[in-house]
């Protein structure tokens, strides 16, 4: 498979704390791509670099070739990344398909004249964002949510509501942090589940995350950082018997 995603050098300095140092890694179009390491390994600050929120100190980011080092993440999001992030991004007095609807604005006719006077034009793509959106809470497993309240629900569907928000800007790779994140055993099944659901519609999906027994079933590469460092790359099997990543992350067998 091509590279969608290619990282080369890439450093983050705050201070003089080094958060991210030299890191390079390909992922693959289509595939499920985890990034795993100890608390403070820098795997959110990669993250934030890659989706820009924060800009690179150095080193490239290239998405289907073009460098998008340094964009911002508006700007990203038309050109098919989006991400969701370790900590709930919920407008809890909005309902849950009004919070879906936000994903959806970047397909939207937003003509001023058009909205002043709510042409038919506007109306119609007003009816099929909302459709829209109610079928990405049926895909995520929400559906039931649609009228509900984002306050009202509990705290797994507002992991998979997120979710259902990030795919309505219908993105082509799309980044999870901590997608499991304080879920229940039942919880963290379901989301296993539906991340291999989204990569089966052809969406790449890079993840963090610490849930070994998640990242090591569903993954199809996985990247190893520690102290900011590349420590190690492979498939799950490769990842599982490196000697170095026990060490550091994994325990002993």
């Amino acid at each position: 498979m091509s590279a969608m995603l290619e990282v080369a050098g890439l450093s983050k300095t705050f201070g003089g704390v080094k958060a991210v140092q030299d890191v390079s890694f390909s992922v693959a179009k289509g595939s499920i791509h985890s990034v795993i390491g100890p608390n403070g390994a820098g795997k959110t600050t990669l993250f934030n670099l890659i989706t820009g929120v924060y800009t690179p100190s150095a080193g490239s980011i290239r998405l289907d070739g073009e460098e998008i080092g340094g964009m911002r993440p508006d700007v990203l999001a038309t050109r098919g990344m989006n991400r969701t992030f370790q900590n709930l991004q919920i407008c809890f007095n909005m309902s849950a398909l009004e919070n879906v609807l936000v994903g959806r604005h970047l397909h939207l006719d937003r003509s001023f004249f058009k909205a002043m006077f709510r042409l038919p034009a506007i109306t119609r793509g007003d009816a099929a964002a909302r459709e829209h959106a109610a079928g990405l809470m049926e895909f995520v497993g929400c559906g039931k949510h649609v009228r509900a309240q984002a306050n009202s629900l509990s705290y797994g569907v507002l992991k998979r509501l997120e979710i259902a928000r990030a795919l309505a800007a219908e993105p082509r790779i799309l980044l999870l942090d901590e997608p499991a994140a304080g879920l229940n055993p039942k919880e963290t099944v379901e989301i296993d589940e539906l991340i291999q659901k989204i990569a089966a519609t052809g969406i790449t999906v890079v993840l963090v995350e610490h849930d070994m027994k998640l990242v090591m079933h569903i993954s199809d590469h996985i990247l190893v950082l520690d102290y900011g460092r590349k420590l190690a790359e492979g498939t799950p099997a490769e990842v599982r018997a490196n000697p170095d990543v026990i060490a550091a992350y994994l325990g002993a067998a």
